[in-house]
């Protein structure tokens, strides 16, 4: 028999997610009799802890009898448990500065530690996340936007809707400009907000056809890797190599700089790959794009325009474009931002219940089939107060000799 917990999220802000339903808590002990789940107590988690006890599954304060903790985001260091098997999303693989001390934490109180974020199959590939949510909601804040700015429509925030269904009911109601997007990304995130799109109804067209054409109606144009950056010397390019040694191209994202409305940012921008557009080329005289939704949200980086990421609570900022600095977001000249960087939150019930199908899917069984995939291995970053050899190169992180990331 193997213990499970679902801890109390701890960070701030608050986040409401969490790895399972009660609903698919039941489904995961009628599959997995041999797993048996305790749920610590929690006064924001979207599922109340009645819900829990309803559903048949002890609440406590105390969970410390548990051998894996499954939490979401990071725990703070007061609240690690030595010895337990965690799983949340540490931050902690690009070296990023704000979460070093956590990791060195982690290491002397001898936790296991499996990040969500490389929970992923024999060819690298995520198998779970919360991107599709994030699509969703990022896409729907730029519509939101819109709305706003030109005062067309009131779209409420996804975080005071139910759940994904009535924040879809209320895309219904509006009535878009004749306006052209253009979408990045290939993954979870540009589906999730192709979603929205497609649930208005908006056309795709080819980048071809987008590109010479004016619309009376929205349309959208979603675009791969080749459609926005070619060869230096001029060949022909392939997506293989674009991943593989990204330096051999530069942008041409400026074609849809020119003719796009609206960008939604869904791709994955890797080290070393060419940025979309710089602060020069947005003070280009034809630089049309008026909104920005930056679901990626990569600071100072590939979108020059993302100059910090938005809140919740404050989702839009302007960018200027003579200047390069902050603006009023309602001000006519400014072009509108949208770089919240924890949209999932906005979805809380639905972004827990898609992550723990997947979570369910994926790594549950590797407990039970001595991890014959591998899984659990790839995602072990810790192990017995030393860095796993597929996590060794952050061991000059933890030590301190090396300045860290800013990622």
């Amino acid at each position: 028999m193997i213990k499970f917990a679902l801890i109390k999220e701890r960070k701030t802000p608050p986040d409401r997610r969490v790895l399972f339903s009660p609903q698919m808590l039941k489904k995961v002990v009628s599959q997995f009799p041999e797993a048996s789940f305790k749920v610590e107590s929690s006064d924001i988690r979207i599922f109340s802890d009645d819900e829990y006890r309803e559903a048949g599954f002890e609440v406590s304060e105390d969970i410390s009898d548990c051998d894996v903790l499954l939490g979401v985001k990071e725990v703070p260091i007061p609240n690690l448990i030595p010895d337990k098997k965690y799983f949340f999303f540490s931050h902690t693989i690009k070296k990023q500065p704000y979460n070093r001390d956590l990791l060195r934490e982690i290491l002397s109180r001898k936790i296991e530690l499996y990040d969500h974020e490389v929970i992923t199959n024999k060819n690298k590939a995520r198998l779970i996340g919360f991107g599709r949510y994030a699509g969703l909601v990022g896409a729907y804040n730029g519509i939101r936007a819109i709305g706003i700015k030109e005062n067309k429509f009131q779209l409420p925030k996804a975080e005071d809707l139910p759940d994904l269904d009535a924040m879809l009911k209320e895309l219904d109601g509006i009535e878009l400009p004749a306006y052209k997007f253009v979408l990045t990304g290939s993954g979870k995130v540009a589906r999730g907000a192709r979603e929205i799109l497609e649930h208005l109804k908006i056309k795709q067209v080819d980048p071809e056809t987008y590109l010479v054409n004016e619309f009376d109606k929205p349309v959208f144009c979603h675009i791969d890797v080749l459609d926005y950056a070619k060869r230096k010397d001029g060949a022909e390019g392939s997506r293989k190599e674009f991943y593989n040694v990204p330096e051999n191209y530069d942008s041409d994202f400026m074609k849809f700089a020119k003719t796009s409305d609206v960008f939604i940012a869904g791709h994955f921008y890797g080290q070393g790959a060419p940025v979309f557009y710089t602060k020069e080329d947005i003070r280009h005289k034809d630089f049309r794009i008026k909104y920005v939704a930056d679901i990626s949200c990569d600071i100072a980086g590939p979108v020059a325009s993302t100059i910090r990421p938005s809140t919740i609570a404050e989702p839009f900022y302007g960018y200027d474009k003579e200047t390069g600095g902050e603006a009023d977001f309602m001000n006519p000249k400014s072009i509108a931002i949208m770089a919240v960087d924890n949209l999932p939150c906005e979805l809380p019930k639905d972004a827990s219940e898609g992550f723990g199908e997947m979570f369910l899917e994926h790594v549950i069984p590797a407990f039970f089939n001595d991890d014959k995939d591998g899984i659990l291995g790839r995602a072990r970053m810790t192990q017995k107060g030393k860095m796993t050899p597929l996590y060794s190169y952050l061991q000059d992180y933890v030590d301190g000799k090396i300045i860290a990331n800013e990622d």
